[in-house]
């Protein structure tokens, strides 16, 4: 059964023109916590000489990405995996990329933990992370949107809330991913890549 995640379908237009510019053109593209698969379909057919790959954690997410990929008939889309990032082992040994949207304000901070660390492990010497969402950043004033959108995450979810990207740049280097660049993104967004050391 298809889910339909209306931030998806509006941000996938803006996060494309990023991604075609960062991502390698061949290989195997690993999009982590894919939701819906709506991001998948609408990116996979861009990077036809590329193989993309959809995972998440939940079987309900699973079965949205498989009926969605199924309407869609790209041929370099790939059956999605189970991942969940807080594991140790991932099913994937290695990757040319990996892809991340909105995952980690709603995601206990181990995620990001996790996410980090399997990067390190699946991701080849060069390779980017790409991760698109809201953060809280230290050398800027917070769009007075973002902090109540934190508020209102950490009320549904104690472990949930919008994150300080130095936060999550400190445990990127930890993991040998450098901080590369960071892209302003309509709605108070950011594209934010790393790479492999």
């Amino acid at each position: 059964m298809k889910d339909h995640a209306p931030s998806a379908e509006r941000n996938r237009h803006e996060i494309l023109p990023v991604l075609t510019r960062v991502l390698p053109t061949t290989g195997l593209i690993l999009e982590i916590a894919s939701g819906s698969g709506q991001h998948a379909v609408h990116f996979a057919p861009h990077f036809p000489d590329a193989q993309w790959l959809p995972t998440d954690r939940t079987e309900t997410a699973l079965a949205s990405i498989r009926a969605w990929a199924t309407e869609a008939g790209c041929p370099n889309l790939l059956d999605p995996k189970e991942l969940d990032v807080t594991w140790s082992e991932w099913p994937v040994a290695a990757a040319d990329a990996m892809v991340n949207i909105n995952m980690l304000h709603i995601s206990p901070w181990a995620a990001c933990e996790g996410l980090m660390a399997g990067a390190r492990r699946t991701l080849k010497t060069g390779a980017p992370l790409f991760y698109y969402g809201a953060f809280l950043r230290l050398d800027r004033e917070t769009a007075p949107s973002n902090l109540e959108f934190s508020r209102s995450l950490t009320t549904r979810d104690p472990a949930w809330a919008v994150r300080q990207l130095e936060d999550v740049t400190a445990v990127a280097e930890h993991h040998d991913l450098a901080l590369e660049q960071v892209v302003d993104m309509p709605n108070n967004n950011y594209s934010v890549i790393f790479r492999r050391r």
